[in-house]
């Protein structure tokens, strides 16, 4: 059988846990079917390194931004930094990762003073956005409902979706897309598994989140972007379908968000 054609929409490999043998993890990333992948960004200093990593790796393209628990990086420059950066670069496909976690701090007016002007640069560039939300739907839905009032609520993805379906049936409606990882082959993970199952077939899209979440059977491990074939595995057997069509909808999907080749 073919190997399926994979993109992972959300990696990190700038870490330093790929120091030693990033070559050899690109060799395993092609070997797996993964022909394009996405590197998200926490903050701006990472920006430079991501950017070598792109000339480095050319089926990588990245995104630009501020992670909701790194608002002590942000300052009164970030959204100039974050723009020229957008600007210089037509590998940057969008804006983020940004978004809201109440699950690890409670700095809600912080987070959104940094959410705000990220979401207002994607409108402004006309990119998507990398959310990342974690117990903090209501909030996060509440931004996007008034935002939407304006005509000025940008597309985007719920990166690492952890959420219930009623939850994700919300943010569908704003025509958002879920993107499932690691966490999609837990055994204890029965939100997920639900959503996976009722996603509707040009909305979900696949990712690793590495060198975080590991999927089963290497849980516990560093993850890495060909991991993210038993993401689309378990997806597959959690809707009912063969891998390829589940490779072939996420693929499609990752492309006509991101513009990804």
């Amino acid at each position: 059988m073919s190997t399926p054609t994979l993109i992972d929409s959300h990696c990190h490999i700038v870490f330093r846990t790929f120091e030693d043998d990033l070559d050899e993890v690109a060799s395993r990333w092609r070997e797996a079917g993964v022909t394009s992948l996405l590197h998200a960004c926490v903050e701006p200093s990472e920006i430079p390194a991501i950017r070598a990593l792109a000339d480095r790796f050319p089926e990588m393209r990245y995104s630009v931004g501020v992670h909701p628990l790194d608002t002590e990086h942000w300052a009164a420059d970030t959204v100039d930094v974050l723009r020229a950066a957008a600007k210089d670069d037509s590998r940057v496909v969008a804006i983020g990762e940004l978004g809201l976690d109440l699950f690890r701090d409670k700095n809600l007016d912080q987070q959104l003073s940094v959410l705000r002007p990220q979401l207002d640069l994607a409108v402004e560039l006309d990119l998507p956005v990398i959310v990342h939300c974690r117990d903090a739907a209501e909030p996060m839905l509440a931004e996007l409902r008034e935002r939407q009032l304006r005509g000025h609520c940008p597309r985007g993805v719920m990166h690492c979706w952890g959420g219930t379906p009623s939850e994700m049936a919300a943010f569908l409606e704003f025509g958002f897309y879920i993107s499932f990882s690691g966490t999609v082959t837990f055994p204890k993970a029965v939100d997920t598994h639900l959503c996976a199952k009722d996603v509707p077939q040009d909305r979900f899209l696949v990712e690793t989140d590495c060198p975080f979440l590991a999927p089963v059977p290497r849980r516990g491990k560093r993850n890495e972007p060909a991991f993210v074939a038993s993401v689309a595995e378990r997806v597959a057997e959690l809707r009912g379908q063969t891998v390829i069509e589940v490779a072939d909808a996420s693929t499609a999907n990752a492309r006509s968000l991101f513009g990804l080749p």
